[in-house]
Order: C-alpha cells, then sequence, then structure tokens
C-alpha cells in the first residue's frame, strides 16, 4: 500500500501541525464547538474515565483502584459526540471524544458540537489525541510547573482546529479502523507469543529449583503436603535460617531529594527479577539515613516486596547508594548456605509462589507480615548444587529472553508506526481517498483489545486522583 500526499496544502493555523490539505477548512473550536456544564441529578449515570492512551471510556471496562465518592450527585453530564477533557492534564492528551452516555468528574471541561454535521466521532478523537495538538495544549496551558498545567474552557476553544469534508471525515475513519484491526491483531499475537515463551522460561525455572538438574534422582516427601516430594539429598528450610540479615523498611515518609543524591527503592521499582529505572524517587542524606537505620542493602543482597504487590524480588546491584521505601525488605543470605541467584530464583519458583498464594489469601491487598517473610520456605541444597542450578537457568533462558526482547520491539516499532499513520492521515499528510478497505465494526475492535492495559489503568487512576483529590 502506498500512500500518496494530498495535490495542495496551505500553513495550518496549528504551527505544530505544519500544513493541511488547501481544500479543509480549520477554524477556532469556538465555531465548533460550546462548553456544558450539565449536572448528574441522581448520579446513576454510567462513570466515564479519561485516558491519555484510551481516550474516554465507561470506567467499568478500566481496573480503576482509586477512592470512590458515596455519591456521582453533581457529576457533569456528556452525551456520543461530546469532546472531555481533563483539564489538569489534557497537556498528557488526556481527553477524547464520549461514544457513551455518562457522567464525568465535574473538574473536566466537556464540549458540545455546535453541529452534528462538523464531525465524525472516530476520526475527531483521533485528530484531537495526536501529539502534534498536544504540543498545542501545552502552550495553551497555564500553570506553575508541568504536573499542575491546567488547559481551561476559553483557551481549549480558541484553539484553531482543522476540519475536513464529513464524507472525507468518514473515508479516514474507515481507513484507521482496518489499519488499527491489522495492528491489534499483530500486537495481541506478540503478547501470545511472549506469553508462551515466559511460561517455557518459567517452567525451566520450576523444574531446576524443585527438582534440580538430575532427572534420575531420588524422590522423598518434603514434610509439607502442597510442596510434595523433593530430592532425597535436599531440605525445606526458612529463609531466616539461611540468611545473615533480613530486614525491613522503617515506616517513615522521609524528606524528597534531588536527582543523583539518594536512591528510594519502592515496591513499583521492582518486578520480575530487575530493578526498574523508569519514575527514580531520590531522597536526602537525612532522608537516607532514616531509612537505613535498620541497615543499609548492599550490592548482593536481595530485595523483596511485602506488599502492593507481594513477592517481587531482584538482587541489589553496583549503584549509588540505596534505601528501601515503605514494604520493602532484603534478605541477606548466609553465602555458605545460599547463593544469593538461587535465592532469587526460588522466590519466583512454584514453592514460594504457592506460599504466599496461601498466606495472602482472603486479604484485601495482598501482603505478608515479617513472620511470614522470615518463614520463607526454600528448597534448599547444597551451594555447588545451587551455582549450578542457576548456571543451567541462565544458559536455558538466553535464547528465551533475547526471543521475548525481539518481540517487545516489534510491538514498540508497529505502535510507533500506528502512532505517526494516525498523525499523517488525521492531519491530512497522505491521501486515503482512493484506498479500499473493509469496514470495521467498532465491537471488531473491542474484540482485539492488546493494548498496554495494566499501564493505561494505572495511568488513568492516577490522572482521576489527580482531579479528585
Amino acid at each position: 500500500m502506498k500512500l500518496a500526499p494530498y495535490p495542495e496544502y496551505k500553513d495550518a493555523g496549528v504551527s505544530w501541525v505544519g500544513s493541511i490539505p488547501a481544500h479543509w477548512p480549520e477554524k477556532r473550536a469556538k465555531y465548533y464547538f460550546k462548553e456544558i456544564d450539565e449536572r448528574s441529578q441522581t448520579g446513576d449515570e454510567e462513570m466515564l474515565s479519561v485516558s491519555h492512551i484510551t481516550g474516554v471510556t465507561p470506567r467499568s471496562q478500566k481496573n480503576v483502584s482509586m477512592f470512590k465518592a458515596e455519591s456521582n450527585v453533581g457529576q457533569k453530564r456528556c452525551q456520543p459526540g461530546d469532546i472531555v477533557i481533563n483539564t489538569m492534564w489534557a497537556w498528557m492528551s488526556a481527553l477524547g471524544v464520549s461514544n457513551d452516555d455518562g457522567i464525568v468528574s465535574p473538574a473536566y471541561g466537556v464540549y458540545r458540537p455546535r453541529s452534528n454535521q462538523d464531525y465524525d466521532n472516530y476520526y475527531l478523537d483521533h485528530l484531537l489525541r495526536i501529539g502534534k495538538y498536544r504540543s498545542e495544549y501545552i502552550c495553551r496551558s497555564t500553570g506553575i510547573r508541568s504536573s499542575r498545567l491546567r488547559l481551561y474552557p476559553d483557551k481549549f476553544l480558541r484553539m484553531r482546529v482543522a476540519c475536513p469534508p464529513l464524507d472525507e471525515q468518514k473515508t479516514i475513519a474507515r481507513f484507521l479502523k482496518a489499519q488499527d484491526r491489522l495492528f491489534r491483531k499483530f500486537i495481541r499475537n506478540k503478547r501470545r507469543l511472549i506469553e508462551l515463551l515466559k511460561e517455557q522460561k518459567q517452567n525451566v525455572i520450576n523444574q531446576a529449583v524443585t527438582r534440580g538438574l538430575d532427572l534420575e534422582v531420588r524422590l522423598k516427601p518434603s514434610g509439607v503436603e502442597w510442596i510434595g516430594d523433593i530430592p532425597v539429598h535436599w531440605e525445606v528450610r526458612k529463609a531466616k535460617h539461611l540468611c545473615e540479615k533480613i530486614i525491613d523498611c522503617k515506616n517513615r515518609t522521609p524528606p524528597d531529594g534531588k536527582e543523583d543524591e539518594y536512591r528510594v527503592v519502592r515496591t513499583s521499582d521492582v518486578k520480575d527479577g530487575k530493578l526498574i529505572n523508569d519514575e527514580i524517587t531520590w531522597t536526602t542524606e537525612e532522608g537516607y539515613k532514616i531509612w537505613t537505620q535498620r541497615g543499609a542493602p548492599q550490592v548482593g543482597d536481595v530485595f523483596f516486596t511485602r506488599e502492593a504487590p507481594c513477592g517481587e524480588a531482584c538482587i541489589v546491584p553496583e549503584d549509588m547508594e540505596l534505601c528501601m521505601g515503605q514494604r520493602m525488605m532484603y534478605f541477606r543470605p548466609d553465602s555458605e548456605l545460599l547463593d544469593k541467584e538461587y535465592l532469587l530464583f526460588s522466590i519466583y519458583g512454584p514453592i514460594v509462589r504457592d506460599y504466599i498464594s496461601i498466606n495472602t489469601n482472603g486479604s484485601t491487598v495482598g501482603h505478608l507480615r515479617l513472620g511470614q517473610v522470615y518463614s520463607l520456605p526454600i528448597a534448599w541444597c547444597p551451594v555447588e548444587e545451587q551455582k549450578a542450578i542457576v548456571t543451567f537457568i541462565k544458559y536455558a533462558s538466553v535464547m528465551i529472553d533475547a526471543a521475548i526482547t525481539r518481540a517487545q520491539r516489534d510491538i514498540e516499532l508497529i505502535r510507533e508506526y500506528r502512532t505517526r499513520l494516525i498523525s499523517d492521515v488525521v492531519t491530512g499528510q497522505v491521501d486515503v481517498r482512493g484506498i479500499e478497505v473493509p469496514d470495521v465494526a467498532e465491537h471488531e475492535l473491542l474484540a482485539l483489545v492488546e493494548d498496554s492495559k495494566g499501564a493505561d489503568e494505572i495511568i488513568d487512576d492516577e490522572l482521576e486522583m489527580e482531579v479528585e483529590e
């Protein structure tokens, strides 16, 4: 499929867009939309959520864990075709066109089309959320810092908006839906592949940390019914008997620090055996002293999260001086009894996973008490055998990890291409009017939901919390 530009262009009113097709009208948003402030009398309408990833969607379709008000009376009402803007997070493109009747936070902006002949909802939703318009929202927002920028109605309504002929918008929408179906199928299949590869790797770990490397080894009852049999020369030992120290975080909130001072490792920073560097929290020297009164983690210790979430772990890296946030712990293995990497693999093995599941079952937020962490069961064997098991797991995982990385990169690349394609099509950088594509119903796209669901739910939850606090 070869995409060509339109025959003639003109400068766009929004400088970030550059140019638009010469025959496309472009006016200030106030000519197309008006602000609406209708309030719910009963609070019984569907609560809608606004995200920079999925736009406006029913909150019932998301896993939002934020505090919910006792009553939704007085929330703003909106209807299909209305634009809903999260005033505080418009700079992140947290806005979109609603497909549903519902209610949203009173702090949001709701804008209704003056005519139903101006815009196709699907086209408009994608147009307003492209990166080029996001730059305009940032410029028009006011606030003392980026996290407190607000896009007020008068600023939004003065912004110029492209408005292609309605039949052309429908053609663009049909093209984008057809392409989106292909993108979603591709990403869904890659995600399935990643899950299968992760299962394969987990099977390698499970076998190695519960049975060892000798397939002919004799087994014996472990003495714990839910653990089952273990190799005859192995034992099930508690973590406290295999570690020099097991230290938990001091339950205080230290002062915020500047970058490159002292890093605070939070439970959200530890995932799948790794320390994640997405959003780093810093503290001062004073805060570091507060949070290391019980002991500072050292290189080779194993971090462990006992809540939110429970059971993630990673080895403390050679890094700057680290301290632990709330609900964090670390193990310091006795090197003569327990290899640190074997401990890490064991934490993600079936014995510890089952132990966590049993001991957190029924709790509102899964967590382990200190005594339960001390009693974490480890399938123990001599250290030399532990090291051989670690070597085997690493070797067996090399090709699996490489395949996972390739699949993840494929997803990133196709998303980048999709973002660029949407932007080019809705701003008329390419002409899709002569391209034949099949019609795609909305339910077909919903059936192919694949798109970073967890991340979107977390971000959306944060957006809602900012407004409702």
